[in-house]
């Protein structure tokens, strides 16, 4: 009895459920983790210099205030915030002021749902599902917040990086040299592509974030996985910014950011296994 409810609280369906309001906390901690990081800094160079530092505005954390309508400040009710099955029933819009209700929010709920039913699937009904959910939702989160601020927090890819180094040092996930030199390896090959880059053209072709975020990879898919990932996100990459610039989505002087797409390409490897990959590649 004990194995058959274990079996139902982790199959795909179960976990593509949790994934749904796992998503919709996502969408909270993209939008203000930022914002909670950015007056963090502003307080204490306030500190520093000795001066006064105004928030304009309320406190926040990722559980306070209550989530608001960013127009008319009308309070979400919980009824109003349930995962997908809110924004159909509102269509879309403000309860309140009928404003517009980005579509985002539906879509990275879908998104981690989606994610959190194959990895089901491709892990079984097993605790072991779990770990690769939590990660699974750190890239989500870290790939909208460096959309959006073309940031990637400290306080998300290390954490992410010791998991992974712990995760493989318990037997949880791949041997412990892997995760190790994929963790090394990822952050000297990106640091090492940066500084040749700026050494020839003068400019900055990616932030210190993604080599900390590959690192994180690294340790949780191995120094194996790390070529296909960078190459995956560099097609994605280009493609993406090609076509943001030929329709005019990306002004002059603005980049596309990476993290998104080594987030999505590790995703991809992840749900994929080392041995399919590798086979892509030639390489087994």
């Amino acid at each position: 009895m004990d194995a058959l409810v274990g079996n139902a609280l982790l199959s795909p369906v179960s976990l593509a459920l949790l994934g749904l309001c796992v998503g919709s906390f996502l969408n909270v901690v993209i939008h203000r983790l930022p914002i909670i990081l950015e007056r963090g800094w502003k307080q204490e160079s306030a500190d520093i210099l000795g001066v006064k530092f105004d928030t304009n505005g309320d406190a926040i954390s990722l559980s306070k205030p209550r989530s608001r309508c960013p127009h008319c400040k009308h309070v979400i009710r919980w009824y109003e915030n349930v995962p997908i099955a809110s924004y159909l029933v509102l269509r879309g819009r403000c309860a309140s002021c009928a404003s517009r209700i980005s579509p985002r929010y539906p879509l990275v709920e879908v998104l981690t749902g989606a994610l959190f039913g194959l990895i089901g699937w491709r892990f079984g009904p097993t605790p072991i599902a779990l770990l690769w959910c939590a990660f699974a939702a750190m890239l989500v989160a870290l790939a909208g917040i460096d959309w959006d601020t073309t940031l990637l927090p400290d306080n998300m890819t290390l954490p992410l990086l010791w998991a992974g180094l712990v995760a493989s040092a318990l037997g949880w996930s791949i041997e412990l040299s892997q995760a190790l030199w994929g963790a090394v390896a990822g952050y000297l090959s990106l640091w090492t592509i940066y500084w040749i880059f700026k050494l020839v053209t003068g400019k900055e072709g990616m932030g210190f974030g993604d080599f900390k975020l590959l690192a994180a990879v690294g340790a949780w898919l191995g120094v194996k996985m790390l070529l296909p990932i960078v190459l995956g996100a560099s097609l994605i990459g280009a493609v993406v910014g090609i076509v943001m610039k030929m329709s005019a989505a990306l002004r002059e002087g603005r980049y596309v950011p990476f993290g998104p797409f080594l987030a999505g390409a590790a995703l991809i490897v992840m749900l994929a296994g080392q041995s399919r990959v590798l086979g892509w590649l030639g390489w087994s």
